[in-house]
């Protein structure tokens, strides 16, 4: 018994950023960004478009995709960093919105890394015999935590330029604000009797001691919930520590694969491709020469979209997908490092 990806999707909101766009509220300009990410520009949600609302769009895609109506689903797992509500999570919220009512939901919290943990999740629920179908859902809205107000002078549509003070504030936050875009990807999987098809191994880890390298310091049980010192002093924006957070990935994820290939009896050079999270261009250059893996085998579209975390991994797939690169008795690795901190590897045969 092993599992096929059915169908792919994935949507984007409408408003496209550049990294000129960024130069007018922050001190920053495109190639210094080019040079330290290799983003272009990235899409972000408008106000009121939450991570439920882009992912159901990119599930509707899938489930067409895939020739399935919301009826076939059995499940949905769901994962963003960027939740509409603080609780409850938007899974039953997408769930909802492709007219199930019923259907089982799961919201899951690995950030960045979380399509390695659906996968094994879903896997799983299909070797115990729980579900046949399951919808995979990866979605984010980051614009709710971008450090500027007005949207319409980013984007050149009008408005006021930002005082001292804003700008100074936008700076601040500078090395986050370049990195993120918004967009979901969703894959529909279905159990098969095949059972040379589907999950080969998995290799997952988590190490909370890194909870800090990027996380948001304003307080949920810990402290009150929001006050009023807590906005003015921006803690609501997450914290990010760059230069630690690449050390961990161009050391964990090389690990990672490497581990995974041995416990499967896998030789690098037989895995077809390599769909890595986009975080940075520079990070996934640096694990793709640790692995010493040709350019070819490791895919990518950071430049257009930026950091859509949870979504990252299932849009690539999608795009893959309608560029033909995705076909039979392929060997797919999955890999990604997010906040928690959350890292693994993936291995599945098409």
């Amino acid at each position: 018994m092993g599992l096929v990806i059915a169908g792919t999707g994935r949507h984007l909101p409408e408003t496209v950023v550049t990294n000129d766009d960024l130069g007018r509220v922050m001190d920053t300009n495109d190639e210094w960004i080019r040079q330290r990410t290799g983003i272009h520009e990235r899409h972000f949600a408008a106000d009121g478009e939450g991570a439920s609302d882009l992912g159901a769009a990119a599930a509707r895609r899938a489930l067409a995709s895939a020739r399935l109506a919301p009826e076939d689903l059995d499940y949905v797992i769901m994962a963003t960093m960027t939740p509409d509500h603080h609780f409850p999570g938007p899974a039953a919220m997408v769930a909802a919105k492709l007219g199930l009512h019923s259907t089982p939901c799961l919201d899951v919290r690995q950030q960045c890394a979380s399509f390695v943990y659906q996968l094994q999740l879903a896997h799983a629920l299909m070797m115990a015999g729980q579900a046949r179908t399951i919808l995979v859902v990866g979605a984010e809205a980051h614009a709710g935590f971008m450090p500027w107000n007005d949207w319409d002078y980013l984007t050149g549509k009008g408005g006021s330029a930002p005082d001292e003070a804003a700008f100074a504030r936008a700076t601040e936050h500078r090395g986050l604000a370049i990195l993120f875009g918004d967009g979901a990807g969703a894959v529909v999987l279905r159990r098969t009797d095949d059972d040379r098809r589907g999950v080969v191994g998995v290799d997952v880890h988590s190490d909370g001691r890194h909870f800090e390298e990027i996380h948001i310091p304003s307080g949920f049980t810990r402290r009150p919930y929001q006050t009023a010192e807590m906005v003015q002093n921006d803690l609501h924006i997450p914290r990010m520590k760059g230069r630690e957070l690449f050390k961990l990935a161009v050391t964990r994820l090389p690990a990672s694969v490497r581990a995974l290939c041995h416990k499967t009896q896998t030789r690098l050079e037989d895995i077809d491709l390599f769909v890595a999270h986009q975080a940075n261009d520079r990070i996934n250059g640096a694990v793709r020469n640790a692995l010493e893996l040709p350019a070819e085998k490791v895919p990518s579209n950071i430049a257009k979209l930026g950091n859509t975390s949870s979504a990252t991994i299932p849009i690539l797939l999608d795009e893959l997908a309608e560029q033909g690169r995705l076909g039979p008795d392929q060997l797919i690795c999955f890999l990604a490092l997010g906040a928690g901190l959350h890292w693994g590897s993936a291995l599945l045969r098409t």
